[in-house]
């Protein structure tokens, strides 16, 4: 039984015609924008109305899912000391319901998550909701700047290198490895909340 394909892509600094070129060239039918605000002040075209509307006109879906699968949640329970926790964000009825949406999508669309950044290792549309989704049984690929199409496994054995980590060690096998990456890449990336940072900062000195 083959796995069902999902692909990744960042709108990046591409102008909105070359975005659309990569999105074609990969035979992308539809788009998921997991932006938490689909807004982009340097790049309007890739707002969500107008970008909603210049896909639909060269045949192309487009379905926004921020609010299910964005990276600022609203929910102050899902921070740690200002920063987002991806793991408890993963556990929520929302953010489930999201990657259900996505999966069932992709069985009648060659899908794309969007959100804005270039590299795939510095975004969350890999670091959780790719992971959460492989962990579903899908497989997922990047479409890069330069319209190469990354296998996740790839983009794994870069983050791995990136870190100083193994492929193996004696005491970890390669997807134990991938997993502690996993949480290292977070830690550098997941939205920090400065005012929820600040009040906590102030919790703890009163």
């Amino acid at each position: 039984m083959m796995r069902t394909e999902i692909l990744t892509i960042g709108h990046s600094t591409h102008t909105l015609e070359r975005f659309v070129e990569l999105l074609l060239a990969h035979r992308v039918t539809a788009i998921a924008d997991v932006r938490s605000a689909p807004y982009s002040r340097y790049q309007p075209d890739f707002n969500r109305e107008p970008l909603h509307q210049a896909l639909t006109d060269r045949g192309i879906a487009y379905v926004f899912l921020g609010r299910e699968l964005g990276a600022r949640p609203d929910n102050r329970g899902l921070y740690e000391d200002g920063r987002v926790q991806y793991a408890r964000l993963a556990e929520t009825e929302l953010f489930r319901s999201g990657l259900e949406r996505v999966l069932q999508g992709a069985q009648s669309y060659r899908l794309a998550l969007m959100c804005a950044e270039k590299e795939p290792l510095e975004c969350h549309r890999t670091l959780l909701v790719g992971r959460e989704l492989e962990a579903r049984g899908a497989e997922i690929s990047h479409i890069l700047a330069d319209g190469q199409l990354e296998q996740n496994d790839v983009a794994m054995s870069r983050l791995l290198a990136m870190l100083k980590l193994p492929e193996e060690d004696l005491f970890r096998k390669r997807d134990e490895l991938v997993a502690e990456a996993c949480v290292q890449q977070t830690r550098r990336i997941a939205y920090v909340d400065r005012e929820l940072r600040s009040a906590s900062s102030v919790e703890v000195l009163t």
